[in-house]
């Protein structure tokens, strides 16, 4: 097994003048219905991620627009944004308004560009390969660009790497910091996405939460089991919650390290792997379990995000730590990845007595 272990610093980011010129631009009726067949190099592709490399020039809220609203129709039928292609289906793509390029702004070109160096400047590159990128996200940068973001880590990267066919292999939150993993090319992003489905890519979190952790009958290790239903509130904000017909879910839990939040108390330090792969799955199964992440903003415990904000550890303690999976690439070696806390993280975490080591813990679970 090859292991690899670098730290991040944090980045942010805001929209640029480029962007918002782009969104003003004049666009011109063109084109009509499409048919297109899925392809073999498409299968598995997620339907968004086809439709904005397909249609250069468009934006993509009005790509987003026309998923919403049932006029991309996957074999007659209405889809989602996150459905994924199967091979053999037609896809309907309707008549857009596909943009005028015209002279670009030189100087919004170049800021956009600068502002895209300086974030990819700043993401610690863990492992690189000829299929695969592992970097370190740190917390409060979004993993993609969306409503109100106007360059996440996919574009910033994009930007730079204008030659590459980058694709994201899994996602994090944006308060959720540590190992995001990016395909390079399109058989290895199938590749890792056969991993995530067949269970055999393993990822494992550290979180800080509220209270003391029981040592349990198993020792140090337990299962959470909650099934789990997502809802979309009227804002469009993402709500997760324990519900009895909501999807099997599954997360093992290793008690680590025991600590103090000052003006709170007792805190414990987990290490949290989901077998399944549910949004907030970590946040909702710690939080029914009684044992909140400290600074949670949705499904935090007030008290305790109140007493981190006042002793200045103002984030999310939930942190993407270690990656094994099967190499895509020809070598096929086994590879596990490591992002230990950067020096913010790990120094948030000292304030809480919580240190941790890059041989910690040895579990030999699974």
């Amino acid at each position: 097994m090859v292991t690899y272990n670098l730290a991040l610093r944090h980045v942010g980011f805001r929209k640029s003048k480029a962007q918002a010129q782009y969104e003003l631009m004049e666009y011109t009726p063109s084109g009509q219905v499409q048919h297109l067949p899925i392809e073999p190099g498409q299968d598995g592709q997620r339907i968004d991620n086809f439709l904005i490399g397909h249609l250069k020039g468009v934006p993509k809220t009005r790509i987003y627009r026309m998923l919403r609203g049932g006029e991309v129709r996957l074999d007659g039928r209405r889809v989602k944004a996150d459905t994924r292609l199967v091979v053999g289906q037609m896809l309907r793509v309707p008549p857009v308004r596909v943009a005028e390029l015209a002279a670009p702004d030189a100087e919004a070109a170049w800021q956009l560009s600068a502002k895209a160096q300086r974030a990819v400047g700043q993401m610690e590159i863990l492992l690189e390969t000829p299929s695969l990128l592992a970097i370190d996200k740190p917390a409060g940068l979004a993993v993609h660009g969306g409503s109100g973001i106007s360059l996440g880590v996919i574009e910033a990267l994009r930007e730079v790497r204008p030659t590459q066919s980058l694709e994201l292999v899994h996602r994090l939150d944006r308060d959720t910091s540590g190992l995001l993993l990016l395909a390079k090319t399109r058989p290895a992003l199938l590749a890792l996405h056969q991993q995530l489905r067949d269970g055999q890519m393993r990822k494992r979190y550290l979180a800080v939460v509220a209270g003391r952790w029981p040592q349990g009958r198993d020792g140090p290790t337990s299962l959470l089991k909650s099934p789990l239903r997502k809802r979309i509130g009227g804002n469009g904000e993402r709500m997760v919650s324990v519900c009895p017909d909501g999807q099997p879910s599954i997360t093992r839990i290793r008690r680590l390290l025991e600590g103090e939040l000052p003006g709170f108390g007792v805190v414990t330090l987990l290490q949290a792997e989901p077998i399944t792969g549910r949004t907030h799955q970590i946040r909702v199964h710690l939080q029914h379990a009684g044992f909140p992440i400290v600074g949670d903003p949705k499904y935090g415990l007030p008290v305790a995000n109140a007493a981190a904000s006042k002793a200045g550890l103002k984030r999310l303690f939930l942190h993407a730590w270690r990656l094994a999976l099967d190499s895509p690439d020809a070598d096929a070696l086994r590879l596990e990845i490591v992002a230990q806390p950067n020096r913010t993280l790990a120094s948030q975490l000292r304030q809480m007595g919580l240190v941790v080591h890059a041989s910690q813990p040895k579990d030999t679970s699974r």
